[in-house]
């Protein structure tokens, strides 16, 4: 069998991978494999932290992923030989002020509702653990099962496994023949054949011709990399995430010393760095972090994280010869192994399926029609992974409007 997987961010990466691993031939074909989302990630593998209101179908994803991630993280480690900078420490949630607070009050009962393991602790505890946190912070959720990795050490290991298997080239459009896709073109006119395909090029899915068209949309975010002075390492041993007047911020320890903050969330399709969300960053850092001004700023980065409308990611098989997997908004990093998983399922046929049960209705790229809508029904991916294989393409997915955006 051989699979070729179009997009090698960490999602695309991983399902070449885990394909490899089941003795699949695979070609990943990528004009800049790993530069994109994957590149900026913080890493934060945070499924209690990543609970909010109304996304309740992500929760139980979210943890079976995390739940993954120990043995995918060991595995690639010693696949590669690769150092990931993966790191055990706890998170915490920070409160700027009294009425962050309150709102981080209110968020833990969500959390532990969906069965997570997370405590308060006044700012003074909160400071004892970490003196770097500024006197101002009047309380912490502390998460121990809230961990992070390097995103950039996770692809670069993978591409490091792969080897010559990647291909650096754009593709432009999916080869079909009888209604099942066959092989990708690309773009200087070579045609590659395959007995799958699997669609992983995040925002550019859509880009791809006889890809159908799926509701994403760009989210871009700054994250910046600093480096404290030596006097100051490590500033930080913990994730420091928190609240600043009801906006989210984040400081990532890398175990290297480095220091990774972000948080902003855009979708004015604006390519650049933009200079109020680095100030941002670094006012709202400060609030929680003083001495994050200290430190020496080593690489600014901006990129477009592929989101749905419901933030769910989209996979789903399209026709018989070709899946998608994309859409993973800012939980790509986490959900890594988990989508990697379930696409490799389904591009191989399995009659099992990686996640909880009712996953593959909650990710189905079906989801989004006029007739699954209007129906509130569950699109045609309750049918078996063998059906699946035997129906017909999907049909055009809409484009959704007002607040979905």
């Amino acid at each position: 069998m051989h699979v070729i997987v179009v997009g090698a961010g960490i999602i695309g990466l991983s399902t070449a991978w885990n394909l490899r691993r089941r003795g699949v031939s695979v070609t990943i074909v990528d004009p800049a494999p790993a530069m994109g989302a994957s590149h900026a990630a913080a890493g934060m593998l945070a499924p209690a932290a990543e609970v909010v209101w109304g996304q309740s179908p992500l929760y139980p994803l979210m943890r079976a992923s995390a739940d993954l991630y120990p043995d995918f993280a060991a595995e690639l480690a010693a696949a590669s030989g690769h150092d990931l900078g993966y790191s055990s420490a706890e998170t915490f949630v920070c409160a700027g002020d009294r009425a962050d607070l309150a709102s981080l009050r209110e968020l833990i009962d969500l959390q532990r509702a969906a069965g997570f393991d997370v405590s308060l602790v006044p700012g003074s505890r909160a400071r004892d653990l970490e003196p770097a946190l500024s006197p101002g912070v009047s309380g912490a959720v502390t998460i121990p099962g809230d961990h992070s990795i390097d995103p950039r050490r996770v692809t670069g290991a993978l591409l490091a496994i792969l080897g010559n298997a990647v291909v650096r080239a754009r593709v432009t459009g999916l080869l079909t023949q009888a209604g099942r896709t066959i092989g990708v073109e690309l773009e200087d006119g070579t045609r590659l054949k395959a007995d799958q395909v699997v669609v992983t090029a995040g925002g550019s899915c859509n880009d791809i011709s006889g890809v159908p068209a799926l509701p994403l949309r760009q989210v871009w975010g700054e994250v910046i990399r600093l480096r404290a002075p030596e006097t100051l390492a490590p500033l930080l041993t913990r994730t420091i995430r928190g609240l600043v007047k009801g906006r989210p911020v984040y400081v990532v320890p890398r175990p290297d010393g480095e220091l990774v903050l972000g948080a902003t969330s855009r979708e004015d399709g604006r390519s650049g760095i933009n200079a109020g969300g680095v100030h941002q960053l670094l006012r709202d850092a400060e609030r929680l972090v003083p001495a994050i001004l200290e430190a020496q700023i080593t690489d600014i980065t901006t990129r477009a994280r592929p989101g749905s409308p419901d933030d769910v990611p989209i996979i789903g098989r399209i026709d018989p010869g070709c899946v998608v997997s994309t859409g993973f908004f800012r939980h790509g990093i986490l959900l890594a192994p988990l989508g990697a998983s379930l696409t490799v399922d389904l591009a191989c046929g399995s009659e099992t399926l990686a996640g909880p049960p009712g996953t593959l209705a909650a990710v189905a790229p079906a989801r989004f029609t006029e007739a699954a809508q209007a129906q509130h029904l569950t699109p045609a991916h309750d049918l078996t992974p063998a059906q699946h294989l035997q129906t017909t393409p999907t049909e055009k997915f809409q484009q959704p409007t007002g607040s979905q955006l």
